[in-house]
């Protein structure tokens, strides 16, 4: 009987976090990919996040680290140049802050400083700007070809993560204590929201993508705000759901992660995964 509880809870469990489980398992495989090389001695993927060689064959690199070495004044190889091409195609497509909740280690650590907020009660704080990461975006481009260097790349939060786990923890990671602080006492996901100049461009490159998140079954909403309460962005959802400023029940805004939060949380089942040509609506 008590084997028979346990398997009901974690069905339970799955049922109303399967997006979690599933971004967390996207995560840490996407890490174990560059960690099982060091640790094992059978690369999967050399590299890092920034640009890696997948199996021996497939190049991937990060088209914003290609275009702060093009403002730098360096032209990258063609090998990078292929791989910034299948990366912005991939994203272009699929929606571009899909990075952000299903690749991002950094995801994990915000959401952690989100609950601790959540459960400390904490209420105030400063938001920056939502447009602060796009002046940030623009400034570090500037300030690369200013310096003829990656500015950013020496602080990148997502490289600290890797680099601590390959190679145990660092002065560097400083970066990432002040992250979560921040989060925590000063703006609720001030970072991933407000601040981070990877999630701006990424969501500059996928505004126009493909995959969408739909309340196309707004009309069953009953106002628990439940959704609202759980989204790193939750100025997203309004438009399609209560029809404020658009009658299509399609998340549009490129700042939406589909992280599918959204959809887990919800008891009458108003979201679901879907694609921007979608023409089903309750309206």
């Amino acid at each position: 009987m008590r084997f028979l509880d346990q398997t009901v809870r974690v069905r339970a469990y799955f049922s109303t976090h399967r997006y979690l489980v599933l971004r967390r398992m996207s995560q840490i495989a996407v890490l174990l990919l560059f960690i099982s090389g060091p640790s094992s001695g059978f690369w999967f993927a050399k590299g890092n996040l920034a640009s890696s060689v997948i199996f021996g064959v497939l190049p991937l690199t990060d088209p914003f680290l290609f275009m702060q070495s093009l403002a730098a004044g360096f032209m990258p190889g063609s090998t990078a140049l292929i791989g910034a091409a299948i990366v912005l195609v991939f994203y272009a497509l699929f929606g571009g802050r899909l990075y952000c909740a299903w690749v991002c280690p950094v995801n994990a650590l915000t959401d952690a400083a989100a609950w601790l907020r959540r459960r400390l009660g904490l209420k105030s704080g400063r938001v920056p700007d939502a447009n602060t990461r796009y002046w940030l975006l623009a400034g570090l481009l500037l300030a690369a070809a200013a310096t003829s260097s990656l500015v950013w790349e020496s602080v990148n939060p997502v490289n600290i993560v890797q680099r601590s786990l390959i190679f145990g923890l660092g002065g560097s990671l400083s970066v990432l204590i002040v992250i979560f602080i921040y989060d925590v006492l000063v703006a609720s996901r001030g970072w991933c929201g407000h601040l981070c100049p990877m999630g701006a461009f990424y969501g500059l490159l996928g505004q126009k993508s493909l995959l969408r998140i739909t309340a196309d079954q707004r009309g069953d909403c009953n106002d628990c705000m439940d959704c609202f309460y759980v989204c790193p962005e939750p100025q997203v959802i309004r438009p399609a759901l209560k029809k404020a400023g658009q009658d299509s029940p399609l998340i549009l805004d490129r700042e939406c992660t589909n992280c599918g939060r959204c959809i887990d949380v919800c008891s009458r089942n108003v979201f679901h995964f879907t694609h921007r040509f979608d023409p089903r609506s309750d309206s």
